[in-house]
């Protein structure tokens, strides 16, 4: 189901917060169309984070240290990605508007949107972006300029997640590219049930050591509950 927000044109990030906080979130039909829609879906994609699947050959090429993963230290540039400066077969790349780019970079600012960053050479090659309320954690978008880089984004995001405590990591619709980690769809009462026992707990998005190496990452993404 889907609500065109543009009767409701004063979007803030507290607006925005709180519509996350109902089951609702925002998308456009196009970068170049300037209204929003709120989005509540009859079904929704779910990554359960007590299976999670790290696939065998992602995991040795993660071994190989590829990329160097930062933390929110290019927003700017990730949802620039995001918005279709990369070939991603799994996103459509129109979707991401400026009044978009507008809001989440100022939750960004405020702490509640963050960035999980693969970087290559100086060059940041892919990653994803999301938004952190309490114990949930609500994936927005991922792009990738290099081989599985947004993935191995993603497993490093799913590893900080369980070292924070979150209990729901929200992908909005199931794909087959995410379906192979594990992404299953639930319906709108289940996603409610979830939402609001991950919002009755806490999630520290810094839990993470970062220091931990590969195998940590990895056995902490991977490990069942």
């Amino acid at each position: 189901m889907a609500r065109k927000s543009d009767r409701f044109p004063e979007i803030t990030p507290e607006i925005l917060l709180k519509a996350y906080a109902s089951g609702i979130f925002p998308m456009s039909d196009s970068a170049d169309d300037p209204g929003l829609y709120w989005i509540e879906p009859e079904s929704r994609g779910i990554f359960p984070l007590e299976t999670f699947h790290v696939p065998r050959r992602l995991a040795r090429t993660m071994r190989h240290q590829p990329y160097e993963i930062r933390i929110d230290s290019d927003f700017d540039g990730v949802i620039a990605g995001c918005a279709g400066n990369a070939d991603t077969p799994y996103r459509d790349k129109t979707w991401i508007n400026q009044r978009i780019r507008t809001l989440y970079h100022e939750l960004f600012m405020l702490g509640y949107c963050h960035t999980v960053e693969a970087w290559q050479d100086g060059k940041l090659v892919g990653g994803l972006y999301g938004v952190r309320l309490r114990g949930a954690f609500f994936g927005e978008s991922m792009f990738s300029h290099a081989r599985d880089a947004s993935k191995i984004a993603l497993v490093y995001l799913v590893a900080r997640l369980k070292a924070g405590g979150f209990t729901l990591l929200d992908a909005q619709f199931t794909t087959e590219h995410l379906s192979q980690f594990g992404a299953v769809e639930v319906d709108r009462t289940e996603y409610h049930r979830r939402l609001d026992q991950a919002l009755e707990g806490d999630g520290e998005f810094y839990g993470l050591d970062g220091r931990a190496t590969v195998d940590e990452v990895l056995q902490l993404a991977s490990q069942t509950s």
